[in-house]
């Protein structure tokens, strides 16, 4: 049985992925925040997007390539970031950035990423960007951002919507903690997922790399106990203008949900938004990010680029977020339920299903091109 045979849909991957890693590890990514209806809320809008198909347009194969911030991609969407990925499955950072270069797309590594950009750039081979979390320190902030422009990062991906810690209470009752507690119950949870404990002792526990200079400390757990006192710098339109200035190349603000603010971004010089609720993991009375997309793009009118993400579930959703006017997407979780289910081919294979679900959605519709696809 191939690959396509038994996974060929991203729910069937996570299946998969649920089966093989432990409870904790499954619970971090997969949860929402407080009540999680956002979670609910997001798949429900994205599924009220109706499309008309238009038929008798002969036979043809969509036309998928993109050009973004000056470069060519393979495809109209890209890896999200992911903090400490490496916990859903070990070297999933390398995975992903080995996939962007095979496949060409990009790959956003997150500041809180379990892999360094020394180690990430020169594997994304020109495709990775960079995702930070503005540190407190002026210093370290532009430090890692040295570090990110000299390991070949192109674009800078700046998230504002986490001005504090949510509280994801299923991932309390999980028992996931930064640092991780070590009690019965989680190596027992771990032992009974045999192939995730193996690959994670062969590879290492899990490291915050990026950050763990900055630290006073060796230990993982010493180190996670700072990583919010690092990161923590609550950016505002001030620290955004300099970090534009410090910046040579592309600049992206993800996590916008307003109209207002995606005018803001714009005048001070940004070269993109993400409109995005984080994926349902921050504010739970946010709105799902596809109701609100029509009207941020009205509202920048072409002067920037628009991505999108929360809540991508298959190339339909990516398809639904181009033909309301985003230029790409961004998915996180998806690229993670790949590398847990099927380790080093799961980056891959998840590229191959959304590529395949995106043209044979595109045929059915009847646009042959991105262009024909938002013009629809």
């Amino acid at each position: 049985m191939t690959l396509d045979e038994r996974y060929p849909s991203l729910p069937y991957l996570a299946r998969a992925a649920r089966r093989r890693v432990p409870f904790f590890a499954w619970e971090y990514l997969a949860s929402g925040t407080g009540p999680e209806t956002l979670l609910a809320r997001n798949r429900a809008a994205l599924d009220a997007v109706d499309l008309v198909p238009r038929v008798l347009r002969g036979r043809f194969t969509p036309d998928l390539s993109t050009e973004l911030f000056g470069r060519s991609y393979s495809v109209p969407f890209g890896i999200g970031p992911v903090g400490l990925s490496g916990l859903m499955w070990p070297g999933t950072e390398c995975i992903l950035a080995r996939t962007a270069a095979r496949k060409g797309l990009p790959y956003a590594l997150s500041t809180t990423a379990n892999e360094s950009p020394e180690r990430i750039g020169p594997l994304a081979e020109g495709n990775g960007w960079f995702q930070l979390y503005t540190p407190v320190d002026p210093e370290i902030r532009a430090d890692i951002l040295k570090r990110a422009r000299d390991n070949g990062f192109g674009t800078l991906v700046v998230t504002v919507d986490v001005p504090v810690g949510s509280r994801r209470e299923r991932q309390l009752v999980a028992g996931v903690s930064v640092p991780p507690r070590f009690t019965p119950r989680t190596l027992f949870r771990a032992a009974i997922r045999p192939a995730w404990s193996l690959a994670t002792l062969r590879h290492g526990i899990p490291r915050f790399r990026t950050l763990e200079k900055y630290f006073d400390t060796q230990t993982f757990a010493g180190a996670a106990r700072q990583v919010g006192k690092v990161v923590d710098g609550r950016p505002d339109w001030e620290m955004m203008r300099r970090m534009r200035d410090a910046w040579p190349g592309p600049l992206v603000i993800k996590g916008i949900l307003s109209e207002e603010d995606a005018r803001r971004a714009v005048e001070m010089g940004a070269d993109g938004i993400v409109v995005s609720n984080h994926g349902g993991r921050q504010f739970d009375a946010a709105p799902a990010s596809i109701t609100v997309l029509p009207g941020i793009v009205r509202a920048v009118g072409g002067k920037v680029k628009i991505l999108f993400d929360s809540g991508i579930e298959g190339g339909l959703d990516i398809m639904r977020a181009l033909h309301l006017g985003a230029d790409f997407c961004l998915l996180g979780r998806a690229f993670l339920y790949g590398t847990a289910a099927l380790g080093a081919r799961g980056g891959d294979h998840v590229y191959d299903i959304l590529r395949a679900d995106l043209e044979a959605n595109m045929v059915q519709l009847g646009a042959a091109s991105i262009a024909a696809l938002r013009a629809g």
